[in-house]
């Protein structure tokens, strides 16, 4: 029990504190990084452009079908042989974004696609642009079918930045790391504030979803 008490006094308190803000800040910028990106690639590929759609398809399936781990070594090792060398932060920004925006395209893609073909026909048949008929009509029917499952992706996310401690990332994970370290007796503890906090974070967000959902239905 007296392993449990040092494990949380002050001082390791507000160390994880200080690892959950990077993990706060990767997430939310990745997030919407990665949002905006999806959405690009995902309009893309509904919208059949020739050539272009089938490029963009071909980057998705390769990067989608890649472990995120990968691309996080890649993106901290591997970039600096092109002449770029991210430092650790905005090194899991890119691999998270660059990940997740794949994932989002696709879903994205298949909330358009799930917006009956007939809302297009009737948009175009009054006069609107396909441009248009897109932006005002079928994207925010679509984005309404697609909440659950972008926050889902959303919560995925948070939970894969730890990972980020591969490459010493002051995140959340990497910063309980550092306190057990110091006493193998804090391991448990230390868990437990991960969980509790990780739940406290992804639970608020799908709270959130839910709410957004519930608002829009």
């Amino acid at each position: 029990m007296q392993n449990w008490i040092n494990a949380y006094s002050w001082m390791n308190i507000r160390f994880l504190l200080m690892g959950l803000e990077v993990t706060v800040l990767i997430s939310v910028v990745s997030v919407l990084l990665s949002f905006i990106i999806g959405s690009v690639f995902g309009i893309i590929r509904y919208s059949r452009i020739k050539y272009l759609s089938a490029v963009v398809g071909f980057i998705i399936d390769i990067i989608r079908n890649l472990p995120l781990l990968l691309i996080i070594f890649f993106t901290y090792f591997g970039l600096p042989n092109f002449g770029f060398k991210p430092e650790t932060i905005p090194a899991a920004i890119i691999a998270m974004t660059v990940f997740e925006s794949m994932m989002l395209a696709e879903i994205v893609r298949s909330g358009l696609n799930a917006v009956d073909v007939g809302q297009m026909e009737g948009a175009r048949s009054v006069g609107m642009s396909f441009v248009q008929a897109l932006w005002y009509i079928i994207l925010p029917q679509a984005y309404k079918k697609m909440i659950p499952a972008i926050i889902s992706q959303f919560v995925s996310l948070i939970k894969d930045t730890s990972l980020a401690t591969i490459i010493v990332v002051p995140e959340l994970m990497q910063h309980a790391q550092v306190v057990y370290g110091q006493n193998a007796n804090y391991i448990l503890p230390m868990f437990a504030a991960l969980a509790v906090l990780y739940f406290i974070i992804c639970f608020s967000l799908s709270l959130l979803g839910n709410f957004i959902d519930r608002r829009l239905a």
